[in-house]
């Protein structure tokens, strides 16, 4: 039974990754940060643990939890929007601090510890190591600066898993964007919902090779420059 981890997990689309690969008969590790999101992975069959993802007392606790595992896929989804901005506006202490520890912070504590066990996935010859990123973070197609705050911190983790993606030997490392999703963060008039976003990422990582080791993907599997 091949094993998925999701880390971020407890509504949108971390919780769809979860419902998707339980209803394919994966088993499911996965990671929320309230006793409600733990609720709800459990419900679904998943194996759940309370992590606040910031928190590297929590992040070296869950590595010692995985140990032994080996990842066939392991996806890091845990993210905020922050302020919703026009134009390249200051930005308070507070805003940077809420939004660069989770989605950059977080990934640069947990993906690391993560690796080892994607290494030894899919038999063996490395699973795929994801980290749900954002078109909005790609430099090389930026024609807007709104929600800049966001962006930069996208861009932040797009180099995080560059960099990770250089110590893989078996894994595949990837970034990937959702789409415009129909979620809390994407807003009802979003292109697609949850279902058809994590669908396309799901094609998209079973079908990854060795030589899409450090790259940007949409997703419905069409690279995005960085």
């Amino acid at each position: 039974m091949p094993t998925a981890l999701i880390l971020g997990a407890s509504r949108g689309i971390g919780l769809e990754f979860v419902r998707q690969y339980r209803a394919d008969g994966w088993r499911v590790i996965a990671a929320a940060r309230t006793p409600e999101g733990v609720g709800a992975l459990k419900a679904l069959g998943a194996e759940a643990h309370q992590a606040d993802l910031t928190d590297p007392g929590a992040v070296a606790g869950l590595g010692w939890k995985l140990d032994g595992e080996s990842l066939d896929v392991a996806i890091y989804n845990a993210g905020v929007l922050g302020p919703r901005t026009e134009g390249a506006q200051p930005v308070t202490r507070e805003d940077f601090d809420r939004v660069m520890h989770v989605n950059v912070l977080g990934p640069m504590m947990a993906l690391p510890l993560v690796m080892p066990y994607v290494e030894t996935g899919q038999g063996g010859h490395g699973g795929v190591l994801a980290v749900l990123s954002s078109r909005m973070g790609s430099l090389g197609s930026m024609d807007s600066n709104g929600s800049w705050l966001y962006r930069v911190s996208k861009a932040g983790v797009n180099a995080a898993l560059k960099a990770v993606s250089l110590d893989a030997r078996h894994a595949t490392c990837v970034a990937l964007h959702p789409g415009w999703v129909q979620t809390d963060m994407g807003g009802k008039t979003a292109d697609i919902t949850p279902q058809q976003s994590v669908k396309g990422m799901r094609q998209l990582l079973a079908g990854v090779k060795r030589r899409d080791n450090g790259s940007f993907f949409n997703y419905d599997g069409t690279p995005i420059p960085w």
